[in-house]
Formats: structure tokens, C-alpha cells, sequence
């Protein structure tokens, strides 16, 4: 029942277009809170770096480092860092969130949204996934709407598109 059920999902699950609403994305705030995208952005534009291996968070990290440099003071944008995490790693989720919580500056930890389980597979149909160690970005505006997607390394030229997005977007 349960496949008959994923098989049925994953034929409704499409990739995400530019305008198109996010849809619920729903994990755990590194404080241990609940968290539900877009809602958590509270009707700013947001930055939403999604990665599902390991080696995506250098990835994710990079632009979202880069992200923070020009827009960190501006309290009308925000940035979410999204490791999806399932198969076997749902069973170190205690280890797995201690060492996030470790390297993660304690200001930021309702930045970082965790998200175990199954849902994954639905994000990867949604993100268009086909790179392993790439970070999925997605920029929505207040609405929660897609104004800006990319996929892959941080690209110095590349970075200056999603900057000047996020300008437009703001007030």
C-alpha cells in the first residue's frame, strides 16, 4: 500500500517554475521548533539553499556565505539552509543535529531547517535533481511565489543575477 501510495505521488510531483508557489516544505529549526517554508519567512523575500548529500553543504554553504556578505543586514530578505536528509542518516538524527548545531553560529540556527524522511524523494522531482553535491537555491518572493532557481557549485557569475532578483524583491 505504502509504494502504491509513493508511486501515485511521485506522478503528481513536478518540477518547480519560475511563479509557481513553493510548496509546504516542512522540517525542524536547528532550536528544535517546528518549521514550515514559506511561512517561516514571514512575507519576506528568502533565499532557500537546499542540499541532499553530504558534500552539498560545502555547496550550500558557499552561497549562502556569499548571500549573507551583501544582504545579512537587511531585515527585509532572509536565507534558509535546508539539508534533506533520509535513508539511514533519519536514524543519526540526534548526532547528525548536534554536529549542525556545532558549527552553526547559535544566532542562525532558525536559518538552518532540517528535513528527514521521505520527503526528499518528492523535493528531488520538485528541485529537478541531478547533481548529487550541487546546492538547490531557490529565491521566493513575499508571497512565497519562485522569483529566481539554480542549481550547481557557487558560480561567482552566476551570483550577481540571484543579487540583483533579491534588490527587485525588496521594498
Amino acid at each position: 500500500m505504502h509504494r502504491l501510495l509513493f508511486v501515485l505521488l511521485s506522478l503528481t510531483v513536478s518540477a518547480l517554475d519560475i511563479g509557481e508557489k513553493l510548496p509546504p516544505m516542512k522540517g525542524e529549526f536547528l532550536t528544535g521548533r517546528d518549521a514550515t517554508l514559506p511561512g517561516a519567512a514571514n512575507g519576506r523575500p528568502a533565499l532557500i539553499a537546499v542540499g541532499f548529500t553530504y558534500k552539498s553543504r560545502f555547496a550550500v554553504e558557499e552561497w549562502v556565505k556569499r548571500f549573507r556578505a551583501d544582504f545579512d543586514r537587511e531585515p527585509g530578505v532572509t536565507f534558509y539552509e535546508v539539508p534533506m536528509i533520509g535513508g539511514m542518516g533519519v536514524m543519526g538524527k540526534w548526532f547528525i543535529n548536534s554536529g549542525m548545531k556545532r558549527g552553526t553560529p547559535k544566532a542562525n540556527h532558525e536559518n538552518v531547517i532540517t528535513v528527514y524522511g521521505g520527503g526528499a524523494g518528492e523535493w528531488k522531482k520538485r528541485l529537478g535533481y541531478r547533481e548529487e553535491d550541487a546546492a538547490y537555491l531557490l529565491l521566493i518572493d513575499k508571497t512565497g511565489a519562485v522569483a529566481w532557481k539554480y542549481t550547481g557549485l557557487y558560480d561567482a557569475a552566476q551570483y550577481p543575477a540571484l543579487a540583483a532578483k533579491v534588490k527587485a524583491l525588496l521594498p
